[in-house]
């Protein structure tokens, strides 16, 4: 295992960060950008996680991340930006609003100064086809990005104007789901 105490911020691994895009109406978009974390994470990477519309504690993802060494946990930062709840477009309230934005805004900051060489935005696509971030921001923002930053986003319906600025794109399917059949959410697979 690398050994993160003194290593250099770019690990001179391409050059290159890309933006990419996990959306769709299948299971698994958060739960990939997590892994894409954790493997940057183990190669010394700074990673930011951003999770839109998401607050509280009850995420076994948020009980693994603060268990980690001390030194890969020294080069994580996430921050939820949302309450403790999920939003659809018929309950967003003004809280739900300012939580998102304000997220939002560290996010901004994180990519200008270029804090980081990943940065999650969990749930973005959530909150931009809501509205509340506004899309055309959010592509400025990414089209300026460093160029060494790996930017991600997550969350059903991608805006095409997002889609067509990212460099990967994939969109998770449902085929079969046993939500179908009525059996709920379960504590270490869906959150």
């Amino acid at each position: 295992m690398e050994n993160c105490e003194n290593k250099l911020i770019n690990p001179n691994w391409a050059q290159h960060g890309y933006i990419q895009v996990y959306t769709g109406d299948g299971k698994g978009k958060t739960t990939a950008s997590l892994g894409l974390a954790m493997r940057a994470l183990g190669r010394c990477w700074k990673v930011l996680i951003i999770m839109f519309t998401k607050g509280g504690d009850d995420y076994g993802e948020l009980n693994s991340f603060m268990n980690l060494s001390p030194s890969i946990k020294n080069n994580l930062k996430i921050v939820q930006a949302g309450l403790d709840r999920i939003i659809y477009k018929n309950n967003e309230t003004e809280d739900d609003v300012k939580e998102i934005q304000k997220g939002w805004e560290l996010a901004k900051k994180a990519i200008k100064n270029d804090e980081y060489q990943l940065i999650i935005l969990d749930e973005a696509n959530i909150a931009i086809d809501m509205g509340i971030l506004d899309v055309n921001e959010v592509v400025d923002v990414l089209k300026n990005k460093p160029e060494e930053m790996e930017i991600v986003l997550t969350g059903r319906n991608a805006n095409p104007k997002i889609i067509e600025i990212a460099h990967l794109v994939s969109e998770i399917k449902p085929v079969k789901h046993y939500w179908d059949t009525g059996i709920a959410a379960r504590k270490g697979i869906e959150y």
